[in-house]
């Protein structure tokens, strides 16, 4: 259920176990690389990570290959930003990880071209699923109704074997588990209330030409508006604005621009200047993290999995989606070809959590401490708190130090867990060095090699 990247991507790792997969999707597919109303987020930046480019090239290989054929931009970190958190310019060392910052649009046409190619995978379009056949012991299809015909349409059935929820954020799966007797998931939340805006822009001169292609100020508890503006395959540029719960950045065009004031300095408001705008503002309000435990305990039904976002939805602010999209169809592809244990539906779900564990991690513990924060996991304990004054230390540092910058990329890139962070030489800089010295200003160019 579902023909975005997670729901594509199952299918891709499904259909090695199966005789027939059936993608339902509520949309129909652009021809090419247009938007669709199923993907809400699709005018807003996206990244793809490190850890999602190795886990799309193992599941597509020759995919990374294709995406830079395609134009997308790929953006070393630090050396090709200019990048702002907690007060500290970044020095922009030698990359030692790098994003795709292409448009969602195409990397998940290019992703759709290569599944569908499949003879084993179809695709029912325009449709959408409204609930599951069965009961509390087995999931045993889905119900669909073509949305041509409205909310009176004709109900079929679609039976199946194994019904995979990848529907996104606002699945209905829990509902309609319990509409067959099943038990529903516990739901850990945490909203900070973050609301973003973004517009494109083609820029005719400034900092992001040339040896810069990106700018961004990182949010924090300390500077809640972020922002900033990042390459797209055609030359322009993304630019995004984000405030919180009460201060939600506007889609009109004059007063889109008024808000990147709001930034601690006026890099992309002085750039806007001389921009071309390409389109309209659209914004966005659905940001918060939210976890469903289908892993736990409880009367649930063989023959349903949930992943994506339909599982785990992280704050889109991180840049994490897509990146958990492949990881998670990864760890689905490992869990299948185990033969050293047969694969349950609570044995499997267990495993497409682990896959989104670091990036929770990452997510939820950042928000937890964003002023305004609610929900269910918003608390912490004495461990947390420990944790959180070591992760302060590692953020100090990061503009500055090269070692524990590198290291700290590469755990938010999902390239490296967290346990890096406290290996020998990241762990001497974080307890016994001060921070080091970073740039006053933005700095125009990167550093040269060892300087």
């Amino acid at each position: 259920m579902g023909g975005s990247l997670a729901g594509l991507l199952a299918a891709h790792v499904v259909a090695g176990h199966a005789d027939r997969v059936t993608v339902v999707e509520r949309d129909r597919f652009p021809d090419g690389t247009g938007s669709r109303p199923g993907v809400p987020q699709g005018r807003h930046p996206h990244v793809l990570l490190q850890g999602g480019q190795v886990a799309l090239e193992s599941l597509l290989p020759g995919f990374l290959a294709e995406l830079r054929a395609a134009g997308a931009p790929r953006v070393g970190m630090p050396s090709d930003m200019v990048m702002w958190q907690n007060g500290r310019w970044f020095r922009r060392l030698t990359a030692t990880t790098h994003i795709y910052t292409g448009s969602r649009a195409q990397l998940e046409d290019l992703v759709r071209r290569r599944v569908l190619a499949n003879p084993v995978i179809s695709v029912v379009e325009g449709t959408d699923a409204v609930g599951l056949l069965g009961d509390a012991s087995r999931v045993r299809g889905v119900l669909l109704r073509d949305r041509s015909g409205g909310a009176g349409a004709e109900h079929r059935a679609l039976e199946a074997d194994l019904v995979v929820d990848a529907s996104g954020s606002g699945t209905k799966a829990p509902q309609w588990l319990a509409a067959i007797g099943a038990e529903t998931p516990y739901e850990e939340t945490i909203d900070t209330g973050l609301a973003y805006a973004s517009r494109v822009y083609r820029g005719r001169k400034g900092v992001l030409d040339g040896e810069t292609l990106g700018y961004y100020v990182y949010p924090g508890p300390d500077q809640v508006h972020g922002g900033g503006a990042l390459p797209l395959e055609d030359g322009s540029h993304l630019v995004i604005v984000s405030g919180l719960r009460g201060d939600e950045p506007p889609t009109g065009d004059d007063e889109f621009e008024t808000y990147t004031k709001r930034l601690q300095h006026p890099l992309l408001d002085r750039w806007l200047e001389d921009a071309e705008p390409l389109s309209p503002a659209f914004g966005y309000r659905r940001t918060a993290n939210i976890r469903r435990r289908y892993d736990l305990p409880g009367r649930r039904p063989a023959g349903f999995l949930a992943t994506g976002d339909a599982l785990c939805t992280f704050n889109p602010i991180y840049g994490q989606g897509m990146a958990i999209a492949a990881m998670t169809a990864v760890a689905l592809r490992g869990a299948l070809a185990d033969r050293r244990r047969t694969p349950t539906t609570r044995r499997v779900q267990q495993v497409l959590l682990a896959a989104s564990r670091q990036a929770w991690d990452i997510s939820a513990g950042a928000d937890r401490k964003m002023p305004g924060a609610v929900g269910t996991a918003v608390a912490d304990g004495p461990a947390d708190r420990v944790a959180d004054w070591y992760l302060r230390r590692v953020m100090e540092r990061s503009p500055g130090d090269p070692v524990v910058g590198r290291v700290f990329r590469s755990v938010l890139t999902l390239s490296a867990p967290v346990s890096a962070l406290f290996a020998p030489p990241v762990a001497r800089a974080v307890l016994f060095t001060p921070p080091g010295p970073t740039p006053t200003e933005p700095p125009a160019t990167p550093e040269e090699p060892g300087g």
